[in-house]
C-alpha cells in the first residue's frame, strides 16, 4: 500500500483500536477516527477521561484499522506520536460534524474535548491475501 493509500483505507474504516501503554502495561480501546491525511490522523477525546491522560503521559500509541471484510481481509496498524491540537478551528469543525458533542461543550465548555493528531507514523499491512508473506512497512511522512 501506498501513504495515500492508508490514508484512504483509514477514511473509509475510521473505527479502530488505540493501544497505550502506562506502566508497561498495554491498554486498548475502541476509537472512531475523524480523519487522516499527509498531516496526520485526526481523533478527539474527552479531557477528563483516562486515554487523555496515559496520552499526556505517553503519547507512543498505536491504532490498528480492519476492513471488515471476510472476502478481503485487510488489517493496517499505525504507530506514532500522539500531538495535542489546540486549532479551535479544528476542534469547532469536529464539533459541527459531530453534533453529540454540542450538549457536551455547552455544558462543560471546549477545553472538554482533546484533539490529538498522530505524527512520525509507521504503517503495518497485513492482508489475508498475503498472510504468509513478509510484513510490508511504509513510514509515513
Amino acid at each position: 500500500m501506498t501513504q495515500e493509500e492508508i490514508f484512504e483505507f483509514i477514511n473509509k474504516n475510521m473505527s479502530c483500536t488505540l493501544a497505550t501503554c502506562v506502566d508497561n502495561k498495554p491498554h486498548v480501546r475502541w476509537m472512531w477516527m475523524y480523519g487522516a491525511d499527509e498531516k496526520g490522523i485526526i481523533f478527539h477525546t474527552g479531557a477528563v477521561r483516562d486515554v487523555f491522560k496515559q496520552l499526556k503521559a505517553n503519547p507512543n500509541i498505536e491504532l490498528c484499522f480492519y476492513n471488515m471484510d471476510p472476502q478481503n481481509m485487510v488489517q493496517v496498524r499505525v504507530s506514532g506520536i500522539a500531538v495535542q491540537e489546540n486549532d479551535m478551528k479544528l476542534k469547532e469543525e469536529i464539533i459541527s460534524n459531530r453534533p453529540f458533542f454540542k450538549p457536551i461543550v455547552a455544558q462543560y465548555g471546549h477545553e472538554i474535548i482533546a484533539v490529538f493528531r498522530i505524527q512520525k507514523m509507521v504503517a503495518t499491512v497485513w492482508s489475508m491475501a498475503k498472510n504468509l508473506e513478509p510484513k510490508e512497512i511504509i513510514n509515513i511522512k
